[in-house]
């Protein structure tokens, strides 16, 4: 199945670049470019593309704002953030608003053709060094500090239970539902029974915003075990 697929990019060489190299792809049909999220939105709604190669830093509209307007009013486009910057607030305020991709300018045509068939398919895709910073960051240790000894780690929140918890960190770290089940030696469908109880909970869409709440709330560090 051929995927169609809009650009967007206020940068011209950057943007032409994307559309000549993607063109070349046989799964891909380039069916436009963008140079600002104002002029993105104009093309989902004329185009209905399957999904947006979307830059965050933009003029008028920028990509998050861009993603949280095309995923509530055209949600069956996905969006695939393609941008040099991978900060930890633009990596989360792109998930939050809607993007079940993330990856860096310096990906290639394959990684990219790879990115925009997964998001198609429901799934999330994020760059492997971007992950690994992020996880990196929340599983550090804490400074020690003198004091009395720390208080009991509260509840997971969103009234999630604690095996809801656990799953939702190994979502963080990358894992399938197949891998997840291997894992906790549960089955697929138990798994799935459980993603979709912590989404309903944590009024999650998909799991790109899964990954941003879990680290956003702390539980994609090590869990019990």
């Amino acid at each position: 199945m051929t995927a169609r697929v809009l650009v967007v990019d206020d940068q011209a060489v950057v943007r032409d670049g994307l559309v000549l190299l993607l063109g070349l792809l046989p799964e891909i049909e380039v069916v436009g470019s963008a140079a600002d999220g104002e002029a993105a939105l104009r093309l989902v709604a004329d185009e209905r593309p399957d999904v947006v190669l979307m830059d965050l830093r933009m003029p008028r509209v920028d990509g998050v704002e861009a993603t949280r307007r095309i995923r509530t009013g055209f949600p069956d486009t996905q969006v695939v953030v393609l941008t040099t910057y991978t900060d930890d607030e633009s990596v989360f305020a792109a998930l939050r608003a809607g993007a079940r991709g993330f990856l860096t300018k310096s990906a290639d045509a394959e990684e990219i053709a790879r990115a925009v068939t997964t998001v198609m398919n429901g799934d999330a895709q994020l760059d492997p060094g971007v992950q690994r910073r992020l996880l990196s960051a929340v599983t550090a240790p804490a400074p020690e500090t003198p004091g009395p000894a720390a208080a009991p780690a509260p509840p997971p929140p969103d009234g999630l239970t604690p095996r809801e918890a656990e799953v939702l960190r190994l979502i963080a770290r990358g894992l399938s539902n197949a891998e997840i089940a291997n894992a906790l030696f549960i089955s697929e469908a138990t798994v799935k029974t459980h993603i979709n109880n912590l989404f309903a909970k944590a009024r999650l869409r998909d799991r790109a915003q899964a990954v941003a709440y879990a680290y956003r709330t702390g539980l994609a560090g090590p869990g019990e075990g």
